[in-house]
């Protein structure tokens, strides 16, 4: 049996598919996957996300921390609640994980981090904190997003009165708090929507109540199928150790400026920052029915070969699509290895669908 959120009940009680993920038993699909994916691109979903890793970082020297550790430039966060969106690398310039960082002051950072790297990344964190003067907390809370066109007008009566004006006033990409309620503009689906951090004794309330003005619950399914089709990566099949932000669709996450900052990993991809980039990440549209999946062959002619690294197919396009890792220097066109026949496939620019609308044409 694996770890259970706070919500692990109610998943039961809405007839959840109870699935294993990263040693967590989580919700699947309620029913329909498709459904799912259409809820939260025309009205408001709400996906558990507790299972999800919330790390303080507190210290005289807490930015100085996060300037060694993370590709991006947390100095870039002016402004209080401001996120930023940064890969962590290793030495070599492989992406341990990509994760949010939140600026709460000068000397205070919230970073969240993926469930499936969680002991790798507490590890590492860890390691390189040693030579700063920073505190690092891991806080067991739950985490709620609630994603879609209706999202934030629906969840807002729900929250504590003393911040419902903070967070209708939220830009995108910030977050307030009130004690341990802290919430973001964030999301993972290409729509608008809220992440909410909160304690546990109080998701349960909040569930219900989002349940009851009409959001319904999302599973991991159409979780996938809607962040591929904002074109935003999953740890593990569009990264991982082993590639480079260059190579994962990431550079524009890399804050090269100033030339001083050392960046764990900078030394590794700075000869790619001017150099030849042998493999890139793009977007494909299948052109003919079929199904696209991790690791199918993508043939580019004159180039080689690459692979897709995440694939479905998309209800809104009605179309195959995924991303993959290809050489540079594509044209607009390949085929992809589908059961020993090549389909045909456009190259598109991710992502595929914003905020409910094709963003591609094929």
């Amino acid at each position: 049996m694996g770890k259970h959120t706070a919500l692990y009940e109610k998943h039961l009680e809405s007839n959840a598919k109870i699935v294993d993920f990263a040693g967590w038993d989580m919700p699947l699909h309620y029913g329909s996957q498709l459904n799912e994916h259409r809820q939260v691109r025309e009205d408001a979903g709400v996906f558990d996300v507790s299972h999800m890793t919330v790390i303080d970082v507190r210290g005289a020297q807490a930015q100085a921390y996060l300037r060694h550790l993370l590709a991006n430039d947390v100095a870039r966060l002016k402004d209080t609640g401001k996120a930023l969106y940064s890969c962590l690398l290793n030495e070599q310039g492989g992406i341990i994980d990509d994760l949010i960082v939140y600026f709460l002051d000068k000397h205070s950072y919230r970073v969240v981090v993926n469930a499936a790297t969680r002991e790798k990344d507490w590890a590492w964190m860890e390691q390189q904190a040693k030579d700063y003067e920073v505190r690092l907390e891991a806080r067991h809370l739950s985490m709620l997003a609630v994603q879609g066109p209706n999202a934030r007008e629906k969840t807002l009566s729900l929250l504590p009165s003393g911040m419902r004006n903070a967070v209708a006033a939220l830009k995108p990409f910030t977050a307030t708090w009130q004690a341990d309620w802290f919430v973001g503009r964030t999301g993972y689906t290409g729509e608008d929507g809220l992440e909410i951090i909160l304690p546990n004794e109080a998701v349960t309330v909040l569930w219900d109540g989002l349940l009851a003005v009409g959001v319904k619950p999302i599973g991991l399914g159409a979780r996938d199928t809607l962040r591929l089709e904002a074109g935003m990566n999953l740890y593990g099949t569009d990264m991982t150790d082993d590639t480079t932000p260059c190579a994962s669709g990431l550079a524009w996450t890399i804050a090269w400026e100033p030339k001083e900052r050392y960046f764990i990993g900078r030394a590794a991809i700075e000869p790619l920052r001017e150099g030849t980039v042998e493999m890139i990440q793009v977007g494909l549209v299948l052109l003919e029915k079929g199904v696209l999946r991790s690791h199918q062959v993508v043939n580019v002619e004159g180039l080689g070969q690459g692979e897709v690294t995440s694939g479905s197919f998309s209800p809104t396009l009605n179309a195959g699509i995924a991303l993959a890792r290809v050489p540079a220097g594509v044209s607009d066109e390949v085929t992809v290895q589908i059961r020993n026949k090549a389909i045909p496939a456009k190259v598109v620019k991710p992502p595929f669908v914003r905020h409910g609308k094709a963003m591609v044409e094929f």
